[in-house]
C-alpha cells in the first residue's frame, strides 16, 4: 500500500499527519508512506525526524489583506500543481491524505483529478479555506467536531476526533517521575503554561505581568514554556528568578509535562485541545486572535459550551489569565466537573480510526 500524506505549516497540522502515518504503519508495516509539505515550513524538519521521506512544494498562503507577497502566489500555485502531478506520477499512491495547510491543496487537487481515492482530516471546528475548497472533490472527510455539515457535504463526513501523538497514550507516566524530570521535588500543585511550539507573546506577557501574584502563591509550581524566540527575553526576567517557576524554550517530552501538571494554560489549537481531552486535564484556554476565521475561539467555545474548559480572551489575558488558573486550582469541585465533561469529549481511538478509513479507501482494509 502506497500512501501520500500532504499538508503542514504548523505543529497543529504536522503532528496529526505523523500520527496518522504511524497508525498506518502499525496496521500494515509494509505500507510505503511519502509526505509532501511546503518548502521552508516545520514539516520539512519534523517529518524526516519521525523517519518518513518528504518532498517540498514552492507554495504559501494567499494574504487576505493587500500584500506584495500575493504577486508571487499565482506562480507558486502553478509551480506546485506541476510538481504535485510529477510526485503523484512517480510515487503512484493508492490513496492521498490531506491534513490542511498549504501543500495539501495542490496534492489533493491533482490526486482527485487523477481519480486517486482522497481523504482530508479537518482538525478545527471551523475549517480552513484549503479544506473548504477540497471538500467538493475528496471522497471522505474526517472531522473532530459536531455540526461540520455546515461546511462539508454530510455524506462524506466521518466523525473520528483528532489524531494525537502516540507518546501521550502508549505508556502511563508516573507523576512524581514526570515532575522530577523538570526539577520539581515537592508535592505542590503544578501548572503547565505554553503557547504552542513557538510560544505566544500575549501568554508570556500575562505571566510576567502577574509577578506579584505568582510570588504570593509560592505553593504552586509553574512549568512555563516561553518559546525559543522569547527565551532570552523571559529567562532573565524577575518571574524566572522565582523558585516556584521553571522557564523553558521548548518542551520535547510533552507527555511528561502533561503528567506533571494538575492544570494547563494554553492556546486553543485543535491538536492541543485534543491532547488535553485525551489526558483529561482541566484547562484555561486563551485562544489566539491571529488565526484565520478566529477558529481558535470557536474551538475553545466548543469546550466551554460543554462545561469542559474555561476561557480567557486574548485581550483580557493580562488581567485575567493567572487569576483564573488560581481560582480553578482552588476549586476542587470545578476541576472535577471540567474533567468529567472533558473526558466525554476525548477520542482515544481517533488515530486508529482515521488510519482504518485511509486503508479502506486504498482497498487494503
Amino acid at each position: 500500500m502506497r500512501v501520500l500524506i500532504s499538508g503542514g505549516g504548523t505543529g497543529g497540522h504536522v503532528y496529526p499527519a505523523i500520527a496518522i502515518a504511524n497508525a498506518i504503519k502499525d496496521k500494515d508495516p509494509s505500507a510505503e508512506i511519502l509526505f509532501v509539505g511546503a518548502k521552508g515550513k516545520l514539516e520539512m524538519e519534523k517529518v524526516p525526524a519521525a523517519g518518513y521521506p518528504i518532498k517540498g512544494l514552492w507554495i504559501s498562503g494567499f494574504q487576505r489583506k493587500l500584500s506584495m507577497r500575493n504577486l508571487s502566489f499565482p506562480f507558486k500555485l502553478i509551480s506546485s500543481l506541476w510538481k504535485a502531478r510529477s510526485i503523484i506520477k512517480e510515487f503512484q499512491p493508492d490513496v492521498a491524505v490531506g491534513v490542511g495547510g498549504y501543500a495539501s491543496g495542490p496534492i489533493l487537487q491533482i490526486a482527485s483529478m487523477m481519480k486517486i481515492p482522497t481523504l482530508i482530516q479537518e482538525q478545527n471546528s471551523y475549517p480552513g479555506i484549503t479544506n473548504k475548497i477540497l471538500a467538493k472533490k475528496v471522497n471522505k472527510i474526517c472531522v473532530a467536531y459536531n455540526g461540520m455539515e455546515r461546511f462539508f457535504p454530510s455524506k462524506k463526513i466521518i466523525f473520528t476526533g483528532n489524531p494525537v501523538r502516540r507518546d501521550l497514550y502508549d505508556t502511563p507516566i508516573n507523576r512524581e517521575e514526570a515532575k522530577a524530570s523538570f526539577g520539581i521535588t515537592n508535592d505542590n500543585k503544578t501548572v503547565l503554561i505554553f503557547g504552542g511550539s513557538l510560544g505566544a507573546r500575549r501568554i508570556n506577557e500575562s505571566v510576567e505581568g502577574a509577578f506579584d501574584m505568582i510570588k504570593r502563591h509560592s505553593e504552586i509550581n509553574y512549568i512555563w514554556q516561553v518559546g525559543k524566540m522569547y527565551f532570552d527575553e523571559y529567562s532573565c526576567g524577575v518571574v524566572a528568578a522565582l523558585p516556584n517557576i521553571i522557564v523553558l524554550p521548548f518542551i520535547e517530552r510533552m507527555d511528561f509535562a502533561y503528567a506533571a501538571a494538575d492544570a494547563v494554560v494554553c492556546r486553543a489549537g485543535a491538536l492541543t485541545i485534543s491532547e488535553i481531552a485525551l489526558i483529561n486535564k482541566p484547562a484555561v484556554l486563551v485562544p489566539s486572535p491571529h488565526v484565520s476565521e478566529d477558529h481558535q475561539t470557536k474551538n475553545a467555545m466548543a469546550l466551554v459550551d460543554n462545561d469542559a474548559a474555561l476561557m480567557v480572551r486574548d485581550a483580557e489575558a493580562k488581567e485575567k489569565m493567572i487569576p483564573t488558573i488560581l481560582e480553578l486550582l482552588g476549586d476542587e469541585k470545578l476541576q472535577q466537573n471540567l474533567k468529567h465533561n472533558l473526558k466525554e469529549m476525548g477520542r482515544p481511538n481517533a488515530t486508529s480510526e482515521i488510519a482504518a478509513h485511509v486503508m479502506k479507501l486504498a482497498n487494503h482494509a
